[in-house]
């Protein structure tokens, strides 16, 4: 067992005073088998009313109801978590899955049906001949493995670059400029996967990345597929590698725009200016 601690901070800053609307806050990290949260404190600035709920993801969501004016809005999370990851590659995928191509069981496919909603078609023509440089229809090759190329093929041709920029790249625009942040390679990732028939989903969370220990850091994506006998297997295509116990994850969707860490609105004339802080140490 690994322990972490998560320090996470947001400041809105506005030109002049506003009213703030509700804001949706996704900072709560996935409690499970695997990882356990021991402590977890949430300040929010100025004083709201914190309503807690799980989404239809089974996500933690925390909805901040504001009464009076601001000029600055400023969210910290301090968590502290157990995690118990520390073999990955431990588990037993199911007979029939074991191998590529593989077809979900019925009930699967009714569940499943949302993970695995091919894009249009200029984008699967464009990642099936992606996915031909990697693997060519007939060859012999286990499911893992074909999803590992994927993984390290990404990693490997293509330039990862931090984004301060809202939204996520098109896979298409990221095959096509070359480059990408890793929520970005995430989502190509999770399109050419479906393109195999698999069934894909997008993670926010934070990484423990040693070299970066002292610098400020930021929130990490990746993905999961969904392999019958292992379940949900993340794959992270930013370092190459399966998801493993420097992984943190946060929260989960079918659509990689649907899970930003801090959501909302506000009222009246001003700009604002956003700074954040994320530290992730080994304890």
């Amino acid at each position: 067992m690994k322990r972490y601690k998560i320090i996470h901070r947001t400041y809105y800053n506005y030109t002049d005073i506003v009213t703030l609307g509700a804001h949706h806050l996704l900072l709560r990290p996935r409690e499970g088998h695997d990882l356990r949260i021991e402590s977890f404190v949430l300040k929010v600035t100025p004083d709201a009313q914190i309503y807690w709920h799980r989404d239809v993801e089974d996500n933690s969501v925390a909805i901040a109801n504001f009464t009076g004016p601001a000029q600055q809005l400023t969210v910290e999370s301090e968590v502290i978590i157990q995690q118990y990851n520390e073999s990955p590659l431990d588990f037993i995928v199911a007979d029939y899955a074991i191998n590529y191509p593989f077809s979900y069981t019925e009930g699967d496919q009714f569940l499943l049906s949302p993970y695995r909603v091919l894009p249009d078609q200029k984008t699967r023509e464009l990642l099936n001949n992606w996915i031909f440089q990697v693997w060519k229809s007939g060859e012999q090759v286990q499911t893992y493995t074909l999803l590992q190329r994927l993984t390290e093929t990404i990693n490997k041709t293509l330039v990862y670059k931090v984004r301060e920029e809202p939204g996520v790249q098109s896979a298409e625009e990221t095959l096509s400029l070359g480059s990408g942040s890793c929520r970005d390679f995430a989502l190509l990732f999770m399109e050419a996967v479906k393109c195999l028939g698999l069934a894909s989903r997008f993670v926010s969370g934070y990484l423990h990345a040693p070299l970066m220990s002292s610098q400020i850091g930021s929130t990490h994506a990746w993905a999961e597929v969904y392999l019958p006998g292992g379940g949900w297997k993340g794959f992270d295509p930013t370092i190459g590698d399966i998801v493993g116990t420097d992984h943190i994850p946060v929260a989960v969707s079918r659509l990689a725009e649907a899970v930003p860490p801090i959501s909302g609105s506000y009222a009246g004339s001003a700009k604002s200016k956003l700074d954040v802080g994320v530290w992730v140490s080994k304890l």
